[in-house]
Formats: C-alpha cells, structure tokens, sequence
C-alpha cells in the first residue's frame, strides 16, 4: 500500500518523541494518494466479531446461500486482515465476495455496496489492475451520487482511488479532474483551509507535474503552504512535517534553491525553538546536504562551481549530532554517517568513504536486525542522484484510447566498481525503434555516480546488475516509427538497383 500523510499525527510525532520523530518518513511526490480501508460494517461490531473469524485469509466461509450482515462482517475482517499481510489474492477474493454480499444484503444502490466497490478497487490498484481499479472507484462515486448528492464527502475517498488508479494508468488529464473534484468537496464540507485536502492537492500537483506543466505545480504547492502555515501558526514545531514534505516536492520539481531555502528555514525553526544541538535537526541537515548533489540551472555559472562541495559541511554537522545524541537510535545514526560516506563516494574521495562505510558495517554487524539492515543497505549498488526517465516516448497518452496505449522497456546491463562508476554499460529497447528512449536511458544511468557494493566493509565491483525501465507509448507513434524506417530502407536500396 502507498502512504498518505497524516499531518496532525506527525507534528504531534515530532512534539512528544524525538527519537519516534527523527525516523518518521515523510511522504514524497511518488507516493500517490489512495484510500485506506473503508470500514464497511458498523466499527461497534467489529470487536465482538474478532472472536468468531477462525478461518485464514482468503478461505471462504461456510456458505448456506444466504447472505447476513453477521457473515458480512466476518468476510470484512478477512479482507482486512489480508490486505494487513499483503496477501493480494486472498484480499481480492475476499473483497469480491464482500461486494456480492452487500448487494444482497443492503442492495446495488446503497452506501454499504459502494463501500465495498471502493475496497475492491483498494486491493486492485495494489496488485496493478488499474483498468478494474478505477471501474469500481467509478461506480462507487455513482452509487453515493445516487443516495446522497454530489458534495457528499463520502465521495473523497473512492473520488482519490479513482484519482491514483487513472494517474497510475498514464491518464494525468483524467486523474487531475478527479482530485480536483475530491479537494473541492472537502472545501464545501470542512472550509477552505481544511487539512484533510491537503494530500490532495499533492496529488493535483503531481498530475500538474506529469502533464509537463511545472509552474502550476508551484502554485498549488505554494498553496499546500499556506493552509499548513495558517494551520501551525502557533506551533512552529507542528509545520515541521509540512516543510520536509514542501522540500521534497520543491526537488521533483526541480527548484533545488527553494529546496534549500526550505530546509534552511526548518533548520531555524528548530534552533530557535530549541537549540542547536537538537537531534530534531538531523533530518533536515541531512537532506539539505544531499540537495547539493543537484544544480539548479536558474543559477549563474559562478554559483554553481563549488556547490556540490557546500554538502559536507551539513552532512558532516549532522554526522556529529547523530553521534553526540543519546536520543538517536542506532538505524538513523549509521544512515547519517552512511550519507557522509556517500557524499565522499560522489566527490571521490575515496580513503574517507571507505573508513566510514567498514565503521558502519561493523555497528551493523551485531545482531539480525542490524545485519538485515546492513545487507539492505550494501548488497547491492544504490544510485545517489538518480535523475528521474521519461514516462513517455513521444506524445502523452492523455485521453488516447485504451487499445492505443502499450508499454515497452529498456533494459540495461551493467557493472558498478569499486569506486561507485559504472561500466560496461549496454542497453537494448523493447521494440527496437525506440532508439531515442534508448540513448536517453543509456545516458542517465552511464552518469550515475553508485554507494558500492560492499562486503566484509569493503568496497566491491558488482557485475551483471540489470535495470529496467519502462515506458509507455501509443500505438500510432510505433507504427510511423516503423513506417519511416521502412521509407529510409528504400531510399537506401534505390541506387544500389539504378547502378545494376
């Protein structure tokens, strides 16, 4: 399941616990926006339902025929145990038995069935069948339309499935409608500064985002802002959250001086609240030290040469607060001291990355929790400054016809030294006449600068590494592609057969 942002939960987070609050993740501009749950039974009952479910996940019930809201309940619980464990295909049965039931128990046209739609497209947009996802978001919204009104804010919820499972499909256009109508209905019902739009509107500016529109993206951030602003007006601490987010929205979209600016101003909300030694500051010093691996191209030549250097100086500040603090746990302690070691991967100085990769691979190498930790961390080589491919080759796909748009890959194989550089780069497209797709890739991941592999603490060449990045394209696009070689083959041939 993706994460939604809970605003008031995290601020309060960051309020009462520091240690809880430093490893909170903030959710970023990927996380698309989809509904939890919704608790299609009377949450009274549930309890006293708990002690009658014995069977497993997805096992149907006894079934005499007859559908109850007792059977109901306990056939709820069962998918909502199963999509707790990630068991998707249990989770789908059971929700579809679920639907079946609400239906005859409560009819087609009535809240408890468009609930049950609404879960059914929860677990099919986890398991990527976004087609039947947004289908039974769409239905959902007709049935509450039908037995309530159009401002109902029972619509959000299947309104933001809806939403996610149209962007998750390549339809930008389509999804930004969506949300838009979602963020206009919690307006209506909670006013216009109400939280509960916010990750909505994230959502809205990540269509923006898609669609290639960039500056309307910054409005609505900029708006995202303004409500948490108002909302945090005397608790500075509380806006904290918002900010790391604002950042991280700020850097998708390209603005890496306001990215800066931003984590800057968290910076002296903290010291000026607290102190400078508060390990609340750790977070942002670490993410302000890694924005510098990116150039913002607005800036002058001049103030770009040397900014990459800028880095060490935050990372290095948070490097020693880590270490000082006896509130830091030991997973955020070696990620900061691992952020360190990677800044001096990227700038080639390799004696110093090397020292602090094999100290953290030590205090990694205590227990099972830390050597899990340690393998997710160092098995495999990890990108520092991927920059983000192209979703598309050639036009959008934007209200194109379902069986106008198909999927091709590139696939790449690769090494990565010692040293964090890769080689033996080659790449190959599927179809084959996506060349520029191709170069495209072939480039961005030739560029990238790796953490390396490690092993025993030290840094190791990992060969055969494969990626794969996928596309999508329409139809028509692929056939003049085709077409156009085929005119080019001829004109080719054309001499060859004048000079015989």
């Amino acid at each position: 399941m993706t994460k939604n942002i809970f605003y008031a939960p995290v601020a309060f987070a960051f309020l009462a616990s520091t240690a809880v609050a430093q490893e909170e993740e903030f959710a970023g501009p990927d996380d698309q926006v989809v509904p939890v749950a919704e608790e299609a039974i009377d949450p009274l009952q549930r309890d006293a339902a708990d002690d009658e479910v014995g069977n497993d996940p997805g096992e149907a019930p006894a079934d005499d025929g007859i559908a109850t809201e007792e059977k109901l309940l306990i056939e709820f619980d069962r998918y909502r145990r199963a999509l707790s464990d990630g068991t998707l295909d249990a989770a789908d049965l059971a929700a579809k038995r679920i639907v079946e039931m609400a239906i005859k128990v409560y009819g087609p046209q009535s809240r408890e069935t468009a609930n049950a739609l609404n879960n059914l497209g929860i677990v099919q947009h986890s398991a990527g069948q976004f087609d039947a996802a947004a289908q039974n978001f769409s239905s959902a919204v007709e049935i509450i339309e039908a037995v309530e009104d159009r401002l109902n804010d029972a619509l959000v919820n299947p309104l933001k499935g809806l939403g996610a499972a149209q962007l998750s499909n390549g339809r930008p256009g389509q999804a930004y409608k969506s949300f838009n109508r979602a963020a206009h209905i919690t307006r209506v019902n909670e006013g216009p500064h109400n939280l509960a739009q916010v990750e909505i509107l994230e959502s809205i500016a990540e269509t923006q985002i898609r669609l290639g529109d960039v500056e309307s993206a910054r409005d609505i951030l900029d708006r995202i802002h303004i409500i948490n602003v108002k909302h945090f007006e005397k608790n500075p601490l509380g806006l904290l959250p918002s900010l790391l987010n604002r950042a991280d929205w700020q850097h998708r979209a390209g603005y890496y001086g306001e990215e800066r600016a931003t984590y800057r101003r968290a910076i002296r909300i903290i010291e000026s609240s607290s102190n400078k030694d508060n390990p609340l500051l750790i977070e942002p010093l670490r993410r302000l030290g890694e924005s510098f691996y990116y150039i913002d191209l607005s800036m002058s030549a001049p103030q770009q040469r040397g900014l990459i250097s800028t880095g060490e100086v935050y990372f290095k500040r948070a490097a020693r607060l880590a270490e000082r603090s006896e509130e830091v746990d030991w997973r955020q302690r070696t990620r900061t001291m691992l952020a360190l070691a990677d800044y001096y991967t990227f700038v080639e100085s390799q004696n110093r990355s090397r020292k602090i990769y094999k100290d953290v691979w030590e205090m990694l190498s205590t227990d099972e929790e830390k050597i899990a930790q340690r393998d997710e961390w160092f098995n495999d080589p990890v990108a520092l400054r991927p920059d983000p491919l192209p979703a598309f080759a050639g036009r959008s796909v934007t209200g194109a016809p379902p069986n106008e748009v198909a999927t091709g890959k590139i696939v790449v194989d690769y090494s990565v030294s010692e040293r964090g550089r890769v080689r033996d780069l080659r790449t190959e497209a599927f179809p084959p006449e996506f060349s520029d797709m191709q170069r495209m890739v072939h480039r961005e991941i030739r560029r990238r600068v790796h953490r390396p592999r490690i092993i025993d603490g030290a840094p190791v060449q990992a060969n055969a590494l494969i990626y794969e990045h996928t596309f999508t394209y329409l139809q028509s696009d692929l056939d003049a592609l085709r077409e156009a070689k085929t005119e080019a083959g001829k004109e080719t041939a054309a001499p060859a057969e004048e000079e015989t």
